[in-house]
């Protein structure tokens, strides 16, 4: 049945100059370019620290056993800061929220400087919280190239901004070392140098966004929406829960996200205390990551079409292969580098599939008016879930070893497999109403009204 549209003006969200229905295409190429260049920017930026965090929460503790803590928490200031950022684009749209998040990542980045030079270690991991803000202005990024995006292309319209972040992501790590040598002589040490650089690309980042991104994607989403179904109840945070409560398929999505979220930052936060202690250098280790970077974002189109050609529900399960294959290659790798660079290449391709397809389904799966507030819960739970996952990873390798983390790791991929093959043998459940904009197969352009849309 189509849908009745709401083309009510957009207070503030839209330029002076009306919007039209045949400007929708042309608006979601520019959000989209937007969106692309600020994920290039803030791929730079989040990797060139996270290479080397675990290094420098060994240098400033003086403990190994605490490395984990410093990337934990980075994903532990995702998380708490996921709602409130998601509460904010709710009420005020995207670009409020993805602006804060990039000048809190840069002032975390400064902290974890300060306290490097003062060789104080909470202060360490209060900057590296606030540093994680970068991240959640990334992975919100995502849902935003969604908004405007037609509902069967909607895997492609994430996955392309997923994927512009490979550029800087896959640069970010291999110029740690020289971003570092170039405060060799200053009161700054080596290893804090990368998140100098790393505060000025996320400032830059931040003022990308708040000066291109306009109109704003959601508000614009908002207007086009039907009738009758825009209320502050049904954009509150409550109404997300509700909505995913609703929905067995918006479960399963926040399950596999949450889950290959998890399975590849445990892997991944501990793989550079592992290489360290079979000789590997800090290029090495760059380079190590580098590859797994490429491996979550520059196949990333490819799993957005996979995931609108064959559907979510096979990409999953593809996402779930691939990470269990991950964890048997880094797991049994012992001191060979190549093995655990492959094995972090296909953690990477893993997280790519789980992500992309969960994002894309979570999206479907819920009315318009919660989306926003429902995809602030996912990031919500997954990097929660994956902060805890990093904490305990440090524990295990410090006392069990690096190949008892990957058998840990596969073993967290039991739930979502389970529900994967539940869902395929019962059949997907309906789609909630309102959670479609548009019948299967129609356009967006095809079910809007040829009215225009004025400030």
């Amino acid at each position: 049945m189509r849908t009745s549209w709401h083309t009510a003006p957009v207070k503030k969200a839209l330029s002076s100059s009306p919007v039209t229905v045949a400007d929708l295409p042309a608006l979601q190429r520019r959000t989209s370019a937007v969106l692309i260049v600020s994920q290039i920017l803030g791929g730079l930026g989040v990797p060139i620290g996270i290479a080397l965090a675990p290094v420098l929460a060994t240098e400033v503790s003086g403990s190994e056993a605490l490395s984990g803590l410093a990337p934990t928490a980075s994903v532990a200031g995702t998380a708490l800061l996921s709602l409130p950022l998601a509460a904010l684009m709710t009420s005020r749209g995207r670009r409020p929220g993805l602006v804060l998040a990039y000048l809190i990542g840069a002032l975390g980045a400064s902290l974890v400087v300060l306290a490097t030079v003062v060789d104080n270690f909470p202060l360490l991991l209060l900057g590296m919280a606030g540093f994680g803000a970068g991240s959640s202005a990334n992975l919100q990024a995502r849902f935003a190239a969604a908004d405007l995006a037609e509902p069967d292309r909607r895997g492609r319209a994430i996955s392309t901004v997923i994927w512009a972040t490979t550029i800087g992501s896959v640069l970010g790590p291999n110029i740690a070392a020289p971003a570092g040598r170039a405060f060799r002589g200053t009161a700054i040490p080596e290893t804090a140098g990368p998140f100098v650089w790393a505060a000025a690309i996320l400032l830059l980042t931040g003022l990308v966004v708040a000066v291109l991104l306009r109109p704003d994607p959601l508000l614009t989403a908002r207007a086009l929406a039907p009738s009758g179904t825009q209320t502050a109840a049904n954009r509150s945070l409550r109404a997300g829960v509700t909505a995913v409560r609703a929905s067995p398929m918006a479960r399963l999505a926040l399950v596999t996200v949450a889950v290959s979220h998890t399975a590849m930052v445990s892997i991944m936060v501990m793989t550079p205390v592992h290489l360290g202690r079979h000789g590997a250098d800090i290029q090495l280790i760059g380079l190590v990551i580098s590859g797994h970077i490429a491996g979550m974002y520059a196949f990333s189109p490819v799993m957005g079409w996979l995931a609108d050609r064959f559907g979510r529900l096979s990409v999953i399960g593809l996402a779930a292969g691939l990470l269990s294959c991950a964890a048997l290659l880094a797991g049994t790798a012992g001191p060979s580098h190549g093995r655990t660079a492959a094995g972090l290449f296909v953690l990477g391709l893993g997280w790519s599939a789980g992500l992309v397809a969960g994002s894309a389904l979570l999206t479907d799966s819920v009315p318009q008016p919660a989306r926003a507030a429902v995809q602030g819960l996912s990031d919500l739970t997954m990097n929660t879930a994956a902060g805890i996952g990093g904490v305990v990873a440090g524990v295990i390798v410090s006392q069990l070893g690096y190949g008892w983390l990957n058998l840990v790791g596969a073993c967290l991929l039991l739930p979502m497999a389970a529900l994967v093959l539940r869902r395929v043998l019962t059949g997907p459940a309906a789609v909630p109403d309102g959670a479609s904009d548009v019948p299967a197969g129609a356009s967006v352009s095809a079910a809007l009204p040829d009215a225009p849309l004025k400030s």
